[in-house]
């Protein structure tokens, strides 16, 4: 059994990551953390286990960190936890700088740590499979992608979510689109970046090779207009990405045994890790300073 210790009690860690790691037989969830500790007591408290009020003795006391927090404040604990030798399950975005995206690295690389981010759907049976296909039939030309949410509707989970308003839907929802297209049409090398109302943000990529793309995101959609789609063209005609078969907590578990299955192979190459975490940061930060500076950044 890997014991693991759960930092973070809000909605992501209460639906997906706690029943995730409770419910899987090679995993004890080893004790909870968080910033609230009226909420850290009583997430512990539901699954039996210890409440730590200090985060360094959790991860002290684990073999393994899972981490549902901001990404800027995830991005510390995480190195704290790759410095001490503790493996890293992580959210999406792994930071919201590249600095720190590359401290997270150096230290998971130090260390020798095995790491994950989840990126929900990279996750899902049907997604993994199409991006498995799509990746090795190659000749693609272009992509789109369009993630349209509405989540600060009152009685929401994220109504109150500090770091999804001020970042936006561009650092909430665009790892997700850039988790689908990057493998299918590889590392992006230049970034344009126009804002849209209601706090819509478009991207056209470039790829290597100079297959190009489009993503278009937003938080704040009118209700009834949510939106997910992702489409490729190319050489192969036109292919869509399925809607994804699974529950959160379906997918956190298959992250879970990949990353179960790196510690016991002792590789560190999981499509997922860190430095596939840091590489979309780098994008992300490149479509900030596009956005902002109207200008085309290079990566």
């Amino acid at each position: 059994m890997l014991r693991f210790g759960l930092f973070g009690t809000g909605h992501w860690a209460t639906k997906a990551h706690a029943p995730a790691l409770d419910a899987h037989p090679r995993i004890e969830l080893a004790g909870v953390w968080g910033r609230n500790p009226e909420k850290a007591a009583a997430l512990a408290a539901r699954y039996g286990v210890p409440v730590f009020t200090d985060a360094d003795a959790l991860i002290e006391a684990v073999d393994a960190v899972s981490v549902a927090l901001p990404p800027d404040v995830q991005a510390d604990l995480a190195v704290r936890a790759a410095t001490a030798g503790r493996h890293l399950l992580l959210d999406k975005p792994t930071a919201l700088t590249v600095a720190d995206a590359d401290r997270v690295v150096a230290a998971a690389e130090q260390s020798g740590v095995a790491s994950v981010v989840f990126f929900t759907s990279r996750f899902l049976p049907d997604i993994a499979a199409f991006l498995a296909s799509a990746s090795a039939a190659g000749g693609w030309h272009t992509g789109h992608a369009l993630r349209f949410a509405s989540i600060f509707q009152p009685g929401g989970p994220y109504q109150d979510s500090t770091w999804r308003r001020e970042h936006g839907a561009l650092w909430d929802v665009g790892p997700h689109a850039l988790s689908i297209i990057l493998p299918v049409l590889g590392r992006v090398t230049r970034v344009a970046a126009m804002d849209g109302p209601r706090g819509l943000v478009h991207l056209l990529l470039t790829h290597d090779g100079g297959a190009t793309s489009t993503v278009s995101l937003t938080l704040d959609a009118p209700p009834g207009a949510d939106a997910r789609e992702f489409v490729f063209y190319g050489e192969n005609g036109v292919q869509h990405v399925p809607p994804g078969d699974g529950s959160p907590i379906t997918a956190l578990g298959a992250a879970l045994d990949q990353l179960l299955a790196e510690i016991d192979a002792g590789t560190r190459d999981h499509r997922c890790d860190v430095r596939f975490g840091r590489e979309v940061v780098a994008v992300l930060a490149a479509a900030e300073t596009a956005r902002t500076t109207a200008t085309t950044t290079q990566l």
